[in-house]
């Protein structure tokens, strides 16, 4: 009996045993099934799209920027194919271990790399570390692609100027977009790495050269190399530009300015077309076009010749006297003066106790409108502007287009100053002091403008007084239609002249190099107006010109226009601290409108790219013109 109860109580407790069991196992069972069905049915698209995502990556294909022409159909800028790499950083399980390995084998700077790897972005797109890979860096990456997870290389096209340096300050260059352009609306659909305009042409109409990124889904290995193209949606090029100047032209303006800092623009005086927009110095947009390293870009902005520095829309200086310009036409429609009006020149102009000298210590003598522009008489402007006022010369400076931007299809212009009442206490806290009138009337003092708006300036008085505004850009093609869109010559005023007046000046402008202080521009080719100028740096200076140090000596302004008959072209050239405008600058507006002349004759087929015309047989006396012609 004992024995059978012993049985009987073992036998029920491996009976609750496997009660407890079961139970056990319907639990297991049961929590089993709930996290099946929590991942299958309640987060399965969450774990199917990251299961796909493990072995499919997109991928930006870059597009391919417009391609940038002259007038004449001349290639300015194109593309060429390039190597660039990328980095996924879903692959990478050791960023420091990859940041030493790609800076061992291509020499990178290991803190750039950092930065691209942890700039702001989506973690699903691949990083660009760099572009313009040599195929010597392409090999050796391509070599150790399985030491190197998420590591590609691309072939994209890259940004390529043909002509160099040549048109570098119209063309401007481009870069990969900034982490602060990026919080900009403008560029809100771009992403790390995109290629943007960062300079002239190429930043002022970015958004038609630049195109549209595709995007590709990619087929990758364990390591996050690329197997096969899934699905590809393909990028879409950017539009093409025709530009208005002639490189041909632009080739010979950068020629004559040589190793001197300064600006040369010529202008279709009809249109407003440019033709010609040269700065010196220049820099080559292909060099800054690549990634440039902190102590290669220091060294460019740090240069002293600021060659980032369009000196044609963005260098403002004294205008001297082609200042005189304006300041007749002022005279004349304000009745200041009369055509005949004789103002004596003994060679300087006493107001108060100071004797403001003329640029011809003898003086003059009596003088009217015409001989005071023909010979730049500056008593007789000190006289004029001192009986106009302030207020009315910079009501007319307005008018000719000072102090305001030309409106041109470039970033970054500046405008100059048109100094009045208001003005000064706006900038300096002080009030006008009348003396300063005397200095305004020959282009000195405060007044400062762009040699643009120089042209533009002269190009108005050749037109007729119809200014235009500066136009770069004479089409676009459509690169999705193959549609070639013209854009119009844009008036932007007509001046406010008795129609007498600007025939009386453009006459005067003709005498200036025919007998005056411009006849080193006369030319046996072309009838040429113009007007020369000499911006004082400095107060007063003793001895030669050749004794003074090149950082003081004055800028050299000329402006003019030709054929006298009927314009077809305006110039201003200025050259900084190249002495007299009348032995300087016109000799180069002379050269730059013979061959404008020639290349636009029916045989100017036979001129080649970028050949200067030689001075002349033309005569005339030589003219000894002081600072300020």
């Amino acid at each position: 009996m004992a024995t059978a109860g012993l049985y009987d109580s073992e036998l029920g407790e491996l009976q609750r045993r496997l009660v407890i069991l079961r139970v056990g196992l319907l639990l297991v069972v049961a929590l089993l099934g709930l996290r099946l069905w929590h991942l299958q049915i309640r987060e399965g698209s969450y774990y199917r799209d990251l299961s796909e995502n493990n072995r499919t990556r997109s991928v930006i294909m870059e597009p391919a920027r417009g391609l940038i022409y002259d007038r004449k159909g001349v290639l300015l800028a194109n593309n060429v194919p390039s190597f660039t790499l990328y980095v996924s950083l879903e692959d990478v399980k050791d960023r420091d271990l990859l940041i030493d390995q790609l800076t061992n084998l291509l020499g990178l700077d290991p803190v750039l790399v950092k930065e691209k790897l942890t700039a702001r972005g989506s973690k699903q797109l691949p990083r660009k570390v760099k572009d313009r890979l040599t195929l010597r860096e392409a090999t050796l990456i391509e070599s150790h692609r399985l030491d190197l997870p998420g590591v590609m290389v691309q072939v994209e096209s890259q940004r390529n100027y043909p002509g160099g340096v040549t048109a570098s300050h119209l063309l401007g260059y481009v870069g990969e977009v900034s982490p602060e352009q990026l919080e900009k609306p403008e560029f809100a659909d771009l992403h790390q790495g995109s290629i943007v305009g960062q300079y002239g042409v190429e930043k002022f109409f970015d958004r038609l050269v630049r195109g549209q990124a595709g995007q590709k889904s990619i087929e990758v290995d364990a390591v996050g190399h690329e197997k096969r193209a899934m699905v590809v949606e393909q990028p879409h090029a950017g539009d093409n530009l025709y530009l208005t100047i002639d490189v041909r032209l632009q080739k010979v303006a950068e020629k004559l300015l040589g190793e001197e800092s300064g600006a040369i623009v010529a202008l279709d005086p009809r249109t407003g077309d440019v033709l010609a927009m040269a700065s010196r110095p220049g820099f080559d947009p292909n060099v800054l076009s690549r990634e440039l390293t902190p102590k290669q870009w220091a060294g460019i902005v740090q240069d002293e010749g600021r060659p980032l520095n369009n000196r044609a829309s963005q260098g403002q200086y004294p205008p001297g006297s082609v200042f005189k310009v304006m300041m007749a036409a002022a005279a004349l429609e304000t009745k200041t003066v009369t055509p005949s009006t004789s103002i004596y020149c003994n060679g300087g102009y006493q107001f108060g106790r100071r004797l403001y000298h003329d640029w011809k210590a003898g003086g003059h003598g009596p003088v009217d409108l015409r001989h005071a522009l023909v010979q730049s008489c500056d008593v007789y402007f000190y006289t004029v502007g001192q009986r106009m006022g302030i207020e009315t010369m910079a009501s007319f400076a307005h008018q000719f287009g000072l102090g305001e931007e030309t409106g041109i299809e470039l970033p970054s212009e500046r405008v100059g100053i048109v100094p009045s009442e208001a003005w000064k206490r706006k900038a300096k806290n002080e009030p006008w002091l009348p003396g300063e009138t005397i200095s305004a009337s020959i282009g000195q003092g405060y007044v400062n403008v762009t040699p643009l708006q120089m042209a533009s300036l002269i190009g108005t008085v050749a037109n007729d007084g119809v200014m235009f505004r500066p136009r770069l850009v004479q089409a676009v093609m459509d690169r999705a239609t193959g549609e070639l869109q013209q854009r119009p010559a844009v008036p932007k005023r007509t001046l406010k002249l008795r129609p007498e007046i600007l025939p009386l000046i453009k006459e005067a402008l003709a005498g200036v190099v025919k007998e005056g202080t411009g006849t080193r521009a006369q030319s046996a080719l072309v009838t040429i107006a113009g007007k020369t100028g000499t911006a004082q740096m400095t107060a007063l200076r003793t001895g030669p010109e050749k004794d003074i140090p090149k950082k003081f000596r004055d800028h050299a302004w000329f402006v003019a226009f030709a054929p006298v008959e009927a314009p077809t072209i305006a110039v201003a050239v200025l050259g900084e601290h190249m002495g007299h405008g009348g032995s300087a600058s016109a000799p180069l507006a002379k050269e730059l409108i013979e061959t404008y002349v020639r290349l636009n004759l029916p045989a100017s087929s036979d001129v080649t790219d970028g050949a200067v015309v030689r001075e002349g047989e033309a005569g005339g006396r030589e003219q000894d013109d002081r600072p300020g012609d």
